[in-house]
């Protein structure tokens, strides 16, 4: 199945120059948003920092919305790699325990780092087609954990477990974003108790300890 992104776009390139060139205009929107925000950001704005025709970028990019869509899906992919790669030897709830509380504290730290994903996040119920993707995204992410997890509980709770598994990555990337709006100190007090939520819900849970 083609990703939200994929969907979103005139054109996907196939040869290098032309992947250079869709590559430049990512890259000079990303900046863009950066600077001042991607509700600012016009397609001409883009073209002309990427020092391309505004014609290459409509060739690819329908409209604004298919450029700041397809550099969300860059991020939730780079997540969603990270949460593959950290729980693919969990053999024990307390492995998972690991995986998950560094998966989020990468994902905490890749928004304090980056102001295009914080720009992206928060605008994202406003629209439609990123909200759709950020839902896509999470119940992605929750089968990752679930198809884990499912192996380390009893099978009368498979069904509370996958649920479960939605519903927190879903929250994740809502108390990331509360986290990286308010000052740290209470940031890193939000994501303690998010983490404790995490522990009750998908590991303390099911462990007969």
């Amino acid at each position: 199945m083609a990703s939200a992104s994929a969907a979103s776009l005139r054109k996907i390139p196939t040869q290098a120059r032309a992947k250079e060139r869709f590559e430049r205009i990512l890259a000079a929107a990303r900046a863009l948003i950066e600077e001042s925000g991607s509700e600012h950001m016009k397609m001409s704005d883009v073209a002309a920092s990427a020092g391309v025709p505004i014609g290459s970028v409509y060739q690819y990019f329908p409209d604004k919305s298919a450029i700041i869509t397809t550099l969300a899906q860059r991020i939730m992919d780079q997540v969603s790699q990270g949460l593959t790669q950290a729980m693919q030897d969990v053999g024990s709830l307390e492995e998972a325990e690991r995986a998950l509380m560094s998966t989020l504290a990468d994902y905490y730290h890749l928004f304090l780092a980056e102001p295009v994903a914080r720009d992206i996040w928060f605008g994202m119920q406003a629209d439609k087609a990123l909200h759709e993707l950020d839902m896509e995204d999470s119940r992605a992410n929750g089968d990752i954990v679930y198809q884990k997890l499912k192996k380390l509980i009893p099978r009368k709770d498979w069904k509370r477990l996958e649920t479960a598994c939605f519903l927190i990555m879903q929250l994740s990337g809502m108390a990331v974003r509360l986290a990286v709006a308010v000052e740290r100190k209470e940031a890193d007090r939000i994501m303690a108790v998010y983490q404790d939520m995490i522990r009750r819900e998908l590991i303390s849970a099911y462990d007969p300890d």
